[in-house]
């Protein structure tokens, strides 16, 4: 499939990846309409598309997936639709369920009968590798259990197999891309490597649930964004693919990264974990190279470091002047 020049949507595109992923697009150029709630999950995401506030090709608009009326008035005449938007957050979903499901099931839902509606020639949806839940080996490929272990991983589940079941009932093409730890510059602050970077540039000690040695495959936002590129511009439909970079860090390596980048001798403080977590994420990454043509560029201290820098350019340097 062609994108140059044709009309795409991106929902959650004001968000992290989402507004990520429009940056590229608009250099395509493709014509880009991003449909975004703006949720007060965490602040800062007009930001994230200000600069495009002049360009031909993209238009904004102020909008909620559970609307399914505004959201097919929006997709009207798209091509594609990247599928970013959802509810966020392992812990935000434990604490808030009904949000949780309702946001990424209900609104999954929205977004595939508006694309069948609507003749999208293509729906390209951001899963996520706590389908998984604990791993039974490693590294983790798409034939690996899915047994999620938190309300987040069973809800972007929920969601991937209706994408699958659209695909085989209609006839509308998928693809799933199950994101692992995705990390980078507009990183939600939630994620773990923004939390660290703001307590630990603010003199605090960063918090680590449980005893550090849990493991993430982090991968930068970039590579993220080019597989999912590639998603939608490949013949691969009715598929699930591991988008990761195949190596993992435990949480304590990255709290000491962070702190030694910012200058700062600071010890972690380590408090009790929570239910719903899982030791450790690594990545099969091969089916994405097979199908798509896909590998990840950015190895994990480079990503760090270039995160790092957006962030002492925006945040901290702001916080001084």
């Amino acid at each position: 499939m062609e994108i140059t020049g044709e009309k795409i949507l991106v929902t959650g595109g004001a968000g992290f990846i989402g507004s990520t992923l429009v940056d590229v697009l608009l250099r395509v150029p493709s014509q880009v309409t991003v449909f975004d709630s703006f949720d007060d999950f965490y602040p800062g995401k007009e930001e994230n598309v200000r600069p495009h506030a002049y360009d031909r090709n993209f238009r904004l608009i102020r909008g909620n997936i559970l609307d399914f009326e505004a959201l097919s008035a929006a997709m009207k005449g798209a091509s594609v639709v990247f599928h970013e938007a959802a509810q966020a957050g392992v812990r935000y979903c434990i604490d808030h369920p009904e949000k949780a499901h309702s946001s990424n099931v209900t609104g999954t839902l929205n977004v595939l009968e508006a694309a069948r509606k609507n003749g999208v020639q293509k729906v390209v949806y951001a899963s996520s590798s706590s389908v998984y839940g604990t791993p039974v080996k490693v590294p983790m490929d798409e034939e690996h259990p899915v047994s999620p272990a938190n309300l987040y991983g069973a809800t972007k589940l929920a969601a991937e197999k209706y994408c699958l079941a659209y695909q085989r009932t209609y006839g509308l093409k998928v693809l799933c891309l199950r994101y692992f730890s995705v990390y980078g510059p507009r990183g939600r602050p939630d994620q773990v490597i923004s939390s660290f970077a703001r307590s630990i540039s603010e003199g605090q000690r960063p918090r680590i649930f449980g005893d550090g040695q849990q493991s993430r495959d982090f991968t930068f936002v970039s590579d993220a964004v080019s597989a999912t590129c590639l998603g939608a511009t490949s013949d691969v439909d009715g598929e699930v693919i591991n988008v990761g970079y195949g190596k993992d860090f435990p949480i304590s390596f990255v709290a000491r990264k962070v702190a030694e980048r910012l200058g700062k001798n600071i010890v972690p403080e380590f408090v009790d974990g929570y239910k719903g977590d899982f030791p450790r994420t690594l990545c099969s990454n091969s089916k994405a190279f097979e199908m798509l043509g896909w590998r990840p560029r950015v190895p994990f201290e480079e990503g760090l470091e270039k995160y790092l820098d957006w962030y002492v350019s925006t945040t901290i340097q702001t916080r001084n002047s």
